[in-house]
């Protein structure tokens, strides 16, 4: 590293439209921890234009010549699911630090290829599962572990996961459509959910589930064009947490804009913690959370999320840059203490098990038995 700074290279940091300028462009503009020195993107044209516009050092037109730059300390990979593969190949054998957008891979076997080529490299590895920094998510678990509503009994949670999973999609979207493609229903939005779920609960154990797509053909908008979809469009899953009470997830699949809504319930012996988007619909693993205590015959309470848990700086925008901002974070704690970061690979690797857990369930019809890392027990 240069300093105290570390350098950071994005692959995938489009100027004109990416998630990159979105959600991790925002954030790494007020935190003082990094320095971006490097973007890379498909050619080198829009690679010059991103670098300028983020003001970049240096522009490359492929993942493998920015992740061996030796301005490079952190190679970040925010390109669509399935260029991460080369990417993080790229951060790992060049011996960087590499934090990964989920999912990890397209599908599960190539994502324990990538955790194995991150294994015993000594280098920090990280996945972008938000929800994992999450401030309410952080103080909702920590009200559950101080017993506010005594012994947990139930976890319900119905979440809305458009843009994926309707009758219409955009074009820009359109390639989603082939599940080999790693970008669905299933593994974009369950994934997502979930692990924010069992950040707050603790894992799930057991599970039986329904993964349905009821638009086997897909209108593209704007052309009228009609693709065929492999793609799921609804997925419920039913089992048990590692405490023995019941979980339910519902995530179904529409058009819309994409904007989120959910609602999470959470029933315990003394209690009641019911949860909801705040100030308007956004999705569970990025938005604030309203969040009402129930207990005894009293009125719902309205609890704030103590300001202790904004890890964020001021100045960051709401929404996705400020629990970027937060794995940021983490990520050059985990730099500088050279301990391993969490969420990592081996927690995205986990949540690529629990989704292949979900596809077996739903196509077998049976009941599953996981265990803590999420392997199917026989």
């Amino acid at each position: 590293m240069n300093g105290s700074k570390i350098r950071v290279g994005i692959v995938g940091a489009n100027a004109d439209q990416s998630w990159a300028a979105a959600a991790h462009l925002p954030a790494l503009a007020h935190l003082p921890e990094f320095q971006l020195t490097a973007v890379a993107t498909t050619r080198q044209a829009t690679a010059e234009r991103a670098a300028e516009a983020f003001q970049a050092r240096h522009a490359f037109d492929n993942a493998h010549a920015l992740a061996t730059h030796p301005d490079v300390d952190l190679v970040v990979v925010t390109v669509k699911a399935p260029g991460h593969a080369e990417a993080v190949r790229a951060a790992a054998s060049a011996g960087k630090h590499v934090l990964c957008e989920w999912p990890l891979g397209v599908d599960l076997t190539e994502a324990t290829e990538l955790a194995a080529a991150v294994g015993g490299t000594g280098v920090v590895h990280a996945i972008g599962l938000q929800g994992y920094h999450s401030p309410a998510a952080a103080f909702v678990r920590d009200l559950l572990a101080e017993g506010r509503i005594g012994r947990l009994q139930a976890a319900s949670l119905v979440a809305a996961g458009d843009p994926l999973g309707g009758a219409t999609i955009s074009p820009s979207l359109a390639w989603s459509l082939d599940p080999a493609a790693g970008n669905t229903l299933l593994t974009i939005m369950v994934g997502h959910f979930l692990s924010t779920l069992e950040h707050v609960t603790g894992p799930v154990t057991e599970l039986s589930a329904t993964v349905a797509n009821l638009h086997p053909q897909v209108t593209v908008t704007g052309t009228g064009e009609r693709l065929d979809s492999g793609a799921p469009t609804q997925v419920a899953l039913h089992g048990r947490l590692a405490d023995s009470a019941v979980v339910s997830l519902t995530v179904q699949g529409g058009s819309g804009p994409g904007d989120g809504g959910f609602f999470l319930r959470l029933a315990g012996t003394d209690g009641a913690l019911t949860i909801t988007p705040s100030p308007s619909p956004a999705f569970l693993h990025w938005t604030d959370w309203r969040i009402q205590l129930t207990s005894g015959a009293g009125q719902p309470a309205e609890l704030r999320v103590p300001d202790r848990y904004r890890v964020a700086p001021p100045g960051v925008p709401p929404g996705p840059p400020a629990n970027v901002a937060a794995l940021y974070r983490e990520v050059a704690d985990a730099i500088t203490a050279r301990r391993p970061a969490h969420p990592s690979f081996h927690t995205a690797l986990r949540q690529h098990r629990l989704l292949a857990a979900i596809e077996q369930a739903a196509e077998t019809g049976g009941r599953l038995r996981i265990d803590t890392e999420g392997v199917v027990l026989a």
